[in-house]
Formats: structure tokens, sequence, C-alpha cells
């Protein structure tokens, strides 16, 4: 009986031995098909090494296969070609989304350069000092479509590449003067991006093994064969090519919630014919969701910058990295802000190194956009590594048309009225956007849309008999949403004496203020109130400070301070306020304040006061002008050194607004109070 069982022992045995050898080979068979770097696949194959000496009940053996698993899976070598039609493009992006011509631009922009870099017509210097050998190499590449140029020796090629931009320098090793190690040295230092490929009929171990680790890109020994140096050069191209067309192509989409950034990536990756992907930082803290964890940890696992690369099998995708300026502070796991340094730097990310795949992997190729609400709250040197493209908040023509393309067609669907579809007018769209929404982006009006749609559709089950087509009117959206929530603050007010308009700009896009002044009996305080930061509070005090400097100029008598407290107020107060923007608008009300002159409420007033008088400059501007539109405001003060802000602004933004530029706080005053 005990035979029996050491001989089932030993089928068992031999069994889980065989079925080890063949789980063993499938993972060579998949390591060369792969397509791996070389020094990738010799990691692979060291591992797999390893794993013919473990046992398989090992954790280790487990570990090693999980990790040779992981290897072969990622697209090394696998890329979606890129749709290289700016017309396609262009029709993709208008279809989708409204207005963002900025955006558009820029996108078609790097579609533009990648078509031009790609037909260029590749430039390559030959350099030999036997003619024969140049010769017969410049025939061989003239006849492949390139343009070649000759140099008879180092000293002449060093001349021509200072002159000219080339792609691929073939060139002799052994030369009078400059010799051919001596030039590849050269070309690297100057021109890291050229290609360099060693011809010599002096080939030795010793020769290449120093050219390549100098840089060239290969090493051909005489005589060649032609097909050997048509590929060779092809490859070459191929690489310089793929280096050039992939830098640069980090942006930032930065701007208030609902103006679209995160769905304009996807709109980019359709229109350039590449995957997908979208990666949330918000509240990310663990530096190893970027870079990984190690294999020595239990249940380790790459960072979700390979993750995604692995999934959309392509390595070259678009890559969103949405809600950048949200990333959770530094603690002992580490910092994600600083750990994407590394990802979106095109210099670095050639050689990507992730902590559980321990080898390099180029993200060159990967086109990467960075979403966030302030571009200034990201990190200085990663936002430095991007290239920022401000989305600002849409006017009203602007969400009407966006809502009667996009949003009510979607809603429509959505809410299962295709069969009997309702009539938005654009009359009922404005009613929605002036007395029920108050944002600079489009989700309250999409939700304000859906309440519609879902009330439409509630109405369509209860009463099956009804006319099922409705044309929403401005009545009947005050029956389907209720009373309006907001009201035009500015037109609905009248001129008080000491109630400046001010504008803001926020996260959520720009919104109006009123500074309140008052005064009362007193001992020369100043009151400041209504959660107002220390950049505001310093803004009222010079404003005073002014004010009492030059009381005259403003015919006010110089004792108003005495006996005298002076209260500025910036409502609502519970929500904290702060930024250089606000100090003419506080002197404006208190110069109103001590003259007994009403302030005109549909004039808004935006600029920072110096000590001297004069206004300075401030930010924001299309968001502010888009706030005074939404406010019912007539005429914008802003500072002269916004001229070239305003002027670049669409017709559209300004439309029915009087923009009025001055750099003295004197011209503020006599245009914002009646006389």
């Amino acid at each position: 009986m005990v035979e029996g069982v050491f001989q089932e022992v030993n089928i068992f045995k031999k069994s889980e031995d065989s079925r080890n050898l063949a789980t063993l080979e499938e993972f060579r068979q998949k390591i060369n098909s792969a397509h791996m770097p070389s020094g990738v696949k010799q990691i692979a194959e060291r591992e797999l090494d390893m794993m013919c000496r473990m046992s398989p009940a090992t954790a280790e053996y487990t570990i090693s296969l999980a990790y040779i698993d992981y290897l072969v899976s990622l697209p090394w070598n696998r890329k979606t070609a890129d749709s290289l039609d700016l017309v396609q493009a262009q029709k993709i992006l208008d279809e989708r989304h409204y207005g963002l011509s900025d955006v558009k631009e820029r996108i078609l922009e790097h579609l533009a350069v990648k078509i031009l870099v790609l037909n260029k017509k590749p430039r390559i210097l030959v350099v030999d000092d036997e003619a024969i050998a140049r010769d017969n190499v410049e025939h061989i590449l003239k006849k492949e479509n390139y343009t070649v140029v000759t140099a008879v020796n180092g000293v002449e090629a060093v001349e021509k590449l200072e002159t000219g931009v080339f792609d691929v320098v073939l060139t002799d090793l052994k030369m009078e003067k400059i010799d051919g190690i001596a030039l590849l040295e050269k070309v690297k230092n100057k021109y890291p991006d050229v290609q360099v490929i060693m011809i010599t009929a002096y080939a030795a171990v010793d020769s290449a093994i120093e050219a390549i680790k100098k840089g060239a890109f290969h090493y051909i020994a005489k005589p060649f064969r032609l097909d050997e140096v048509r590929s060779i050069v092809k490859q070459a191209l191929e690489k310089k090519l793929s280096t050039v067309s992939a830098k640069g192509s980090v942006l930032c989409f930065a701007g208030p919630p609902g103006t679209g950034k995160t769905s304009l990536g996807k709109s980019i990756a359709d229109a350039l014919g590449r995957k997908f992907a979208r990666i949330s930082l918000g509240g990310m803290k663990d530096e190893a969701e970027i870079r990984g964890h190690r294999r020595t940890y239990a249940g380790a696992m790459p960072g979700r910058i390979m993750e995604e690369i692995r999934r959309t099998e392509s390595s070259n995708p678009v890559i969103m990295l949405d809600e950048a300026d949200k990333i959770g502070g530094q603690d002992f796991k580490g910092d994600p802000e600083s750990a994407l340094l590394e990802v979106l730097d095109p210099e670095q990310n050639r050689n990507f190194l992730d902590h559980y795949l321990d080898v390099p992997f180029d993200l060159s190729n990967v086109m990467f956009i960075v979403t966030a609400n302030v571009a200034d709250n990201i990190q200085g040197p990663l936002r430095d590594r991007m290239e920022v493209i401000e989305f600002s908040g849409y006017t009203e023509d602007e969400k009407v048309g966006i809502a009667l393309l996009h949003i009510i067609p979607k809603q429509i669907r959505e809410q299962g009225l295709s069969d009997y579809p309702p009539e938005f007018s654009a009359a009922a769209v404005s009613e929605i956007i002036n007395n029920y929404t108050r944002e600079a982006g489009m989700r309250n009006l999409e939700r304000q849309i859906a309440t519609i749609c879902r009330k439409i559709a509630t109405e369509f089950v209860y009463h099956k008999e009804a006319v099922r087509l409705i044309h929403i009117t401005p009545e009947l959206v005050e029956r389907f949403l209720g009373p309006r929530k907001y009201y035009t603050e500015v037109a609905d007010e009248k001129n008080r004496i000491g109630v400046v308009t001010g504008l803001v700009w926020t996260e959520a896009g720009g919104d109006i203020m009123f500074v309140e002044a008052a005064q009362m009996k007193g001992r020369r305080e100043l009151i400041l109130t209504g959660s107002l930061g220390t950049v505001m509070r310093e803004s009222a005090q010079a404003a005073l400070s002014y004010i009492r400097s030059n009381a005259l100029s403003f015919n006010i008598g110089e004792d108003f301070f005495e006996s005298r407290d002076i209260h500025i107020h910036v409502p609502a107060g519970a929500i904290p306020k702060d930024g250089p923007s606000a100090g003419a608008t506080i002197a404006a009300s208190l110069v109103s304040l001590f003259t007994g002159r009403p302030a005109r409420r549909d004039i808004a007033v935006s600029g920072e006061l110096t000590l001297s008088g004069r206004i300075l400059p401030v930010g924001g501007i299309k968001e502010k002008i888009l706030a005074a539109r939404r406010a019912g405001v007539k005429t914008v003060v802003l500072p002269l050194r916004n001229r070239v802000d305003v002027e670049n602004l669409p017709q559209d933004v300004t439309k029915g607004l009087e923009i009025v530029l001055t750099d003295r706080i004197e011209e503020i005053v006599n245009t914002v109070l009646i006389k």
C-alpha cells in the first residue's frame, strides 16, 4: 500500500514538472514574440532562467511569473498610426465642441507640425575620403529619394553640419585631421538628434563597441551590402522622426468647471486617431500611484501610467491627467506631484523608470493633456513643463449655441423623448441661462434642461393621449423650473452712496462684488469685514492712505478721518475673498462716501491702486467682462495696461459693453461717481 502511495506521488510530481516546463516554454515563446528592446529581453530571459531553478510552490516563483507576464504584455513597439488629415481633425473638433477656437488652433498646429516633419525629404550627409565608396553610398541613397550631401573628410563635414540641417550622417572611421570617432563626438555634442552610422573597412570589435558607447546608431563593415545600408538608414530616420515629432506635446487645459476640458481630450484622441486614457489625480497622495511599487513588496503593482498604456495596448495614446491642481499634499508616502516631473518632461520621459518594471519605458510618444481649474495651484517646476491653454467662461450666445447643438439633443435621447422630441427656442434657453444658472461653464445649464425633459417625460407617462409635440417657450420654462433663482444685481438696484460694483476672478470664472463703505463717530479706526484676505486688507489700507494724502484734490476736508471710524464691507461675508484687483474699487467707494456722490451701479471697476494713485493691471479680463455682462453692467473700467487683453477678446465678448481704460484713480472717480 505504501508503494502505491509513493507511485501516485511520483506520478503527480512528474505531472507537475511537465506542466511547469510547459509554462516556462510558453513564456519563453512570449518573450521572443513580444518585440521588446534587447536590454529588456535580456532581463526577462534572466528572470525566466531563475524561475527554472525555483520550485513552483515558492512565492518568488509566482512573483517572477507575474513580472514576466507584465513585461511581455506591454506594447513596446505597438503604435497607432496618427491620422494626419487636418480637414478631418478640424471637422471632428468643430462638430463636438462649440467655440474654443484657441484650443482647436493649438491642436491643429500640433498636427500640422507632425505632417511637415513626416513629409519632409530626409537629408543625409555622407563622409568618406574614398571617392568610390562615397559615390556608391550617394547613388544608393538618392535612389531612395533622399537628399544626399557628401564630404571628403571630417573637417568639411563639420563645416557642412554648421551650414545645413541633416537627419543622418554616414561617416568613415579612418580619416585625416578629424576621424570618424571625433566627428561622432562633435555631432552628438552639438546635434544630439542626428543619427550617426559608422562605415569602415577596418572593422574591429573594440572600435565598434567604442562607437556604440559614444552614441553611434549602427556600425557597418566594408564591403557592405546595398540592402543593409538601405535598411539601417531607414531605421535611423524612423528613430529621428519619432524623437522630433513627439517633443513638446504636454498641454494643460486650465479653466472653470464645466467648460469642456475633459471632453475635449477624447475629441483630440479621435482627431489624431489614437487610443485615449484618463487618470484622475484629485486627492492622490501616494507617489507609487505614478511610479509603481517595487517588486520586493507583497502585492506590488505598476503605476497608473504604465497600467493605462498596457490597457490601451498602444505606446502612443493620449493620456489625460485630470484635476492636477487637486493632488494631495506631500507626506510619508512621497509627493505624487514631483513624481510627475519625470513623466511630463520630454527630455526625461524617453527612459521613464517604473519601480515595478525596473526597466526604462519610452513615454516620449505619449501625448499628455493635463487639466486644472487654476494652473497657478500646480507646482512651479511641473507647470513649467506644460503649455497652459486657458479655458475662460462662455458668453450667453455661445451657451445658447452649445445647448441647441449638443446638450438638448443629448438630454432628449437620455430622457427617452426621441419619439416626441420637444423643441427648445433660443429665447427659452436664454431664459434658463439668465434666470436659473449663474456659472462660467455648462453643467448647471445641462441640469436644468435635463429637469425640463424629465418633467415632460413624466407628463407623457401620466397623459398618454396628450399632444406630444411641445414647444418650450420662456413661459413654459418658468412653469417647469419654478420661480427664477437669480436676478440681475446691477440692473435691479439703485445708485447709492458708498457702494461701488467691482469685478473678481474665481475658480468658477468671473463674478461681480459690491464694496460698501460707511462712516460713524469713533477713534480713527478702519474696520474691514467680509472674510477679506491679506492682500485685500492691504489694498483697503492703501486706498484710505491715498485719499487722506490727496483729500483736497477730491474736494474732501483734510480732517475727515478725525473722530470717525470707517467700515468697509464686501458681501457675502461667509465667502473668503482675496486678490490684487480691488484697490481701485475700494478707493472709489471711499470717495463716494466722503463726497456724498452716489456711485453708478451699472459701472464695474477692476484694478489695483498704488499710493501714488496709479492703477496697476489685473488678470482674468475675459472672465470679468463675461461676469459684467451676466450682471447687466453697461460700462467696465479697467487699467490702461490691460489694453492688449481687451483688444485680443472676440467681439461677441465685449458686445453691448463700453470699456474704459485708465491709469489714474481720479479718472475712475469721475467716471463712476455721479456729479
